[in-house]
């Protein structure tokens, strides 16, 4: 059974279909202090998968763990999690002497209350795996790049420059070039605080090109936008970008459109007017290969 909040309901419907497998959305309600009330069928099979995107986390995560606790009082023997895009990944380090290290301390937290979690390009930076982060067997990490680069060879974006505003980009912008069959560089980037960065292109001949930027996240958009910016200076004649998840923070949409940023293309990872690629076949898949090895085992 897949269990889902309302705010994923749709996406985990989607998964439901695909899988054959019943839906229930998990009821909540807030109390006049805030407090959740939440209620889950009252009779569950052995395995449930909770399915829930975790941005703007901090109240998701409270009632996660009351649905998850809940869960294995009602039968739940296996719980996954699916969620599309993980929270507090980039605190891996404390960078100032008293600061917690959060993605240590959720991951483990997430390790205790699930058997399996699935996720979609998690932000990591100082590790390599997610069973890093969340120390159990099954922390599976899934790419959206090769769902985005055919997402973009399908719809005629094969004439393009693909550009990874960052060192980190190049991962994915990488492995959507040679799925779409495009071009692509890799920019560098030096940040001087949350805002401010400074990002330089490297050589190439960038007139009358479309240029798509290519990252794992957008949340205030200043990366972009100065990698815009950059390409715009050298004869682009019209850049868009690409993410797996949106988090468009503030007025992030409306400076990327200030600074040429003609459109925005996201995975529904997160859920947005840029929505355009699909990730339940990639989740489907993922579950389904989690499935086989339970068996197997």
């Amino acid at each position: 059974m897949i269990l889902s909040f309302s705010d994923s309901s749709h996406e985990a419907q989607a998964l439901a279909d695909l899988l054959g497998l019943p839906h229930h959305t998990i009821h909540t309600r807030y109390f006049p202090d805030g407090e959740s009330l939440v209620r889950l069928p009252p009779e569950l099979p052995e395995s449930v998968v909770i399915f829930r995107s975790l941005h703007h986390p901090d109240s998701k995560l409270v009632q996660l763990l009351i649905a998850a606790r809940t869960a294995r009082q009602l039968g739940a023997r296996h719980l996954t999690l699916i969620t599309p895009y993980l929270c507090y990944m980039r605190q891996d380090m404390a960078f100032e002497p008293g600061q917690a290290v959060s993605q240590l301390i959720i991951g483990q937290w997430l390790g205790e209350l699930f058997d399996a979690v699935i996720t979609v390009d998690p932000h990591l930076h100082r590790i390599d795996r997610l069973e890093q982060a969340i120390p159990i067997k099954e922390a599976i990490t899934l790419s959206a790049a090769e769902s985005i680069g055919h997402y973009l060879k399908d719809h005629g974006f094969t004439d393009v420059v693909l550009i990874g505003p960052d060192a980190e980009s190049h991962q994915w912008v990488s492995e959507v070039a040679r799925v779409c069959g495009a071009p692509f560089v890799t920019a560098s980037k030096v940040r001087s605080g949350d805002t401010s960065v400074a990002v330089t292109l490297p050589p190439f001949d960038y007139r009358d090109k479309h240029l798509i930027l290519v990252d794992d996240v957008i949340s205030s958009g200043h990366t972009m936008i100065e990698a815009a910016r950059e390409g715009l200076k050298r004869g682009a004649r019209k850049v868009s970008a690409v993410c797996t998840h949106a988090l468009l923070a503030e007025n992030a949409r409306e400076l990327m459109s200030d600074a040429g940023i003609v459109d925005v293309l996201s995975c529904n990872s997160i859920a947005d007017d840029s929505n355009r690629i699909d990730l339940t076949s990639l989740l489907g898949a993922s579950y389904r290969e989690l499935i086989s090895r339970q068996h197997a085992d």
